[in-house]
């Protein structure tokens, strides 16, 4: 059989209408409080995004921080280390400077020790040709015997005399053992 439905009076409509309605404002409550929920949602999920950018931003200037950082330190110790080369071929370029004053100062000393030889030398040459030989008479000796054996020639025996004045007194008197200054030859 079929199911009829009775007939609703006016206050079943109005009681039909207030049902309709309140779910129809059940329903719209519902919807703004879906759509609310979802705003809120992406508003969250927006601000998630924003700070997911920021963290990223200041994840990448950490990043970029931490490799410029490490750039400057690459560079500090690259011009550490050209400061130390350039102090050293400095230290270096002196130290050859004072190798090169010294060896200078050391041919300087040489060379005036060689001139000051020389001169001694030339002074000690000088002295022992202005010095006059000696001889040492013997027994038998007489003057012109001397100069005859010691000079070439007899004759300069007055040279010898003029030499020795200060020890002759008489040429044909002298003593043995006696010693006589002879002119060069």
């Amino acid at each position: 059989m079929a199911d009829k439905k009775p007939k609703k009076g006016i206050l079943g409509k109005a009681l039909d209408a207030l049902t309709d309605r309140d779910e129809k404002a059940a329903a719209a409550a519902s919807a703004a409080e879906a759509e609310a929920k979802a705003k809120a949602a992406r508003e969250q999920a927006q601000r998630q995004i924003e700070e997911s950018r920021a963290a990223i931003a200041a994840n990448q200037a950490a990043k970029e921080k931490a490799e410029t950082e490490a750039k400057l330190k690459e560079a500090e110790e690259k011009l550490a280390k050209a400061e130390a080369e350039r102090k050293a071929a400095a230290f270096a370029a002196d130290l050859r400077k004072k190798e090169e004053e010294a060896r200078q100062r050391m041919e300087a000393f040489k060379a005036q020790q060689a001139a000051e030889a020389a001169e001694a030398a030339a002074a000690a040459a000088a002295a022992e040709a202005a010095k006059p030989r000696m001889y040492v008479v013997k027994g038998g000796d007489s003057l012109s015997k001397i100069a005859k054996e010691q000079l070439g020639s007899a004759a300069r025996w007055p040279e010898i005399f003029e030499m020795n004045k200060d020890q002759i007194a008489n040429p044909n008197l002298i003593r043995v053992g006696q010693e006589l200054k002879l002119p060069k030859e």
